[in-house]
């Protein structure tokens, strides 16, 4: 009965949803003070009902009842308990029900979280993030029911996709649906904002550390999934420009340019239409996300469903959340604040400027991602839209953010003049070209690609550090207000060093070899001891035995498997990797040929990790924004 139950949990979710919305909606519009409680409490039903379910399924997974469905589609005997919980997720109806999980803990946290703001406000942010919830859940109960029964049951599962059983799965979908759905809280205060004009400005203040804590979260989410890809599908690349990537990476960068659009709304009252329109973008770029991935348009190892059914509902969904805000804007936004004229050099202007730059690489990697979907429905035949094109327009839209970025701590909400600003920064952009020249010739030989991260990283952190240095000086701390920021900044700069120097010095070869052949790559000495049979909990592995020295020091070995999964008959590569701070030695193992040889297939990625300690630094950034910031807040 506890899948039964589970579903009878969703469906009450489903009304609680329904009363979240109305009662919230209905009672601020009213001024019904009994309406907007009895909503706020239906927020916390349905977060109770949604956990509930979601525990109901991963109860049915982890007793291997395959009489459901779901659960005999992606889980065996055999699988290792941790991945037959995961699991839960690892199906396109568990990661729909746990996405409906986080969007009710949103809601609820969100809601003790703001109790010190206008009880209306509150109420409309609460009841549109319900209107969200109930869609949601009733595309989980009419389209993507995960409890669905049958019989007779099978005797075994059809386990699950070899790709999720990995620990890089059990932590990237959480990570970057924390993220994904986090941005309907600064979707909902942009929206209440429209409805309820008294805050038209407070809003930003209020939504801010909501939208910092959506951001670190989509940003580890999305590092999380390029170092699953990095490791475990054996081409060790970090970002494919795969249609599912880049449904992450665009909210991304207009949630990057929503969080600096809110600092200056906050601070000086400024941007206001401009912030409200990146919140409702932000979120409608999610929602999209969604749709690709859910709906069965995208043929990708990230991807899910393949029922048009489900590509329809979403698409309706989409197209009545994003229409009908984006219609509240239009009818709004010339109401909203005006901003104050402010002068050229001075922090709004920069702002804009990144603002505008991002939502141009955000609009090129959705055309990319979008243009071979819209001729291949309209029948104008089949094209394919791959790094060529990604790396040839989105990398120079990338370089003046970067540039931007170094400038951003050192300009104030007063007029700054240039002359000012060149005359502080005249040394730290000679000294930034000094080094993106000097050190990748003394590493290897000069590559314009790393030349040009190397400078643009070195520019980011002289600058920011140099200005984090200045505001310590004042008794002003300011250095509070800023602090965050900086460290999210230096975070980018690391992040950069590391793309550019993989792309620009990585070097690879395919080989084949016997057992006690060597060779020699990058200066490191690969010798091949062999194979062996390894039987593991639900597949069976042939195990490769390379020897790896650098200048006649043994520095241990790697052991790249190739396995067989039991239940699905399906062949995995694990490759085996040799971290280090100054670059990995990544071997994949490939198939077996005559006389005993191998083909394998070995790399040397110098600073790859530089990129997801980049991410990690990002993420702390975005977290000391939050805790510098909590102060009694009130409306002005």
């Amino acid at each position: 009965m506890i899948p039964e139950l589970g579903h009878l949990a969703l469906i009450l979710a489903l009304q609680l949803a329904l009363v979240q919305t109305v009662l919230c909606l209905a009672g601020a519009a009213r001024g019904h003070a009994s309406w907007m409680r009895m909503g706020r409490g239906a927020a916390n039903g349905q977060l109770l009902f949604v956990a509930a379910s979601f525990a109901a399924l991963a109860w049915a997974y982890y007793a291997n009842d395959f009489s459901v469905l779901n659960v005999a589609e992606h889980s065996s005997r055999n699988l290792p308990a941790i991945y037959r919980l995961t699991a839960a997720w690892g199906s396109h109806e568990g990661s729909m029900l746990l996405w409906t999980l986080i969007l009710s803990a949103w809601a609820v946290a969100l809601q003790h979280g703001t109790d010190h703001i206008p009880v209306k406000l509150q109420a409309r942010v609460i009841g549109v993030i319900g209107c969200v919830s109930l869609g949601f859940l009733a595309f989980v109960l009419f389209t993507s029911n995960p409890f669905l029964r049958i019989d007779p049951p099978p005797p075994d599962g059809m386990d699950l996709n070899p790709l999720l059983q990995d620990p890089g799965m059990v932590l990237h979908p959480p990570l970057l649906y924390m993220g994904y759905v986090g941005f309907v809280v600064a979707f909902a205060f942009a929206v209440a904002s429209l409805l309820d004009q008294h805050f038209a400005q407070d809003w930003a203040r209020w939504a801010r550390p909501w939208t910092d804590a959506a951001w670190a979260f989509l940003t580890l989410g999305i590092a999380v999934g390029s170092w699953w890809a990095y490791y475990e599908l054996g081409w060790g690349g970090w970002w494919f420009w795969d249609p599912t990537e880049n449904a992450s990476l665009m909210p991304w960068l207009v949630g990057t340019a929503l969080i600096h659009a809110l600092g200056v709304t906050d601070r000086r009252g400024s941007l206001q239409p401009w912030s409200v329109f990146l919140a409702i973008a932000t979120f409608s770029l999610c929602l999209v996300g969604t749709f690709l991935v859910r709906s069965g348009v995208l043929s990708s190892v990230h991807a899910f469903a393949q029922d048009p059914a489900r590509g329809l509902f979403i698409l309706l969904f989409l197209v009545l959340v994003i229409g009908s805000s984006l219609l509240l804007f239009a009818l709004r936004a010339a109401h909203l604040a005006r901003s104050a004229p402010f002068a050229l050099a001075t922090r709004e202007v920069l702002t804009l400027l990144g603002n505008v730059l991002l939502l141009v690489a955000a609009a090129t990697v959705l055309l990319g991602t979008l243009y071979p979907l819209l001729l291949d429905a309209l029948d104008l035949g089949k094209v394919s839209v791959g790094p060529p094109y990604f790396n040839t327009v989105f990398t120079p839209l990338m370089v003046p953010v970067l540039v931007l970025a170094g400038f951003g701590i050192h300009t104030g909400w007063n007029d700054t003049r240039f002359k000012v600003i060149a005359t502080r920064l005249r040394w730290h952009g000679l000294c930034a070209l000094v080094l993106g020249i000097a050190l990748p010739w003394l590493y290897n030989e000069l590559r314009w690609s790393a030349v040009l991260a190397l400078t643009l990283a070195s520019w980011i952190v002289l600058g920011t550090s140099q200005g984090v240095l200045d505001q310590l000086r004042t008794p002003t701390r300011a250095w509070r207000a800023t602090l965050g920021m900086a460290i999210a900044h230096i975070g980018l700069a690391v992040g950069v060093i590391g793309i550019g120097f993989v792309a620009s010095y990585e070097v690879e070869s395919d080989l084949a070899i016997r057992p006690g052949e060597t060779s020699v790559l990058a200066g490191y000495t690969f010798t091949f001891n062999g194979v062996k049979e390894v039987p593991g909990p639900n597949f069976s592995a042939v195990v490769a035995d390379i020897g790896v020295s650098r200048s006649g020091k043994s520095l241990g070995q790697l052991m790249p498997e190739k396995r067989v999964y039991h239940a699905s008959r399906k062949q995995m590569s694990e490759s085996a990797i040799r971290y280090g701070i100054s670059g990995d030695i990544y071997i994949a193992l490939g198939d077996a040929l005559k006389d005993g040889a191998w083909t394998v297939r070995l790399y040397h990625k110098p600073l790859v990790i530089w990129i997801w300690l980049g991410a990690l630094v990002m993420g702390l950034g975005a977290a000391v924004s939050i805790v510098m910031r909590r102060r009694p807040i009130t409306p002005r």
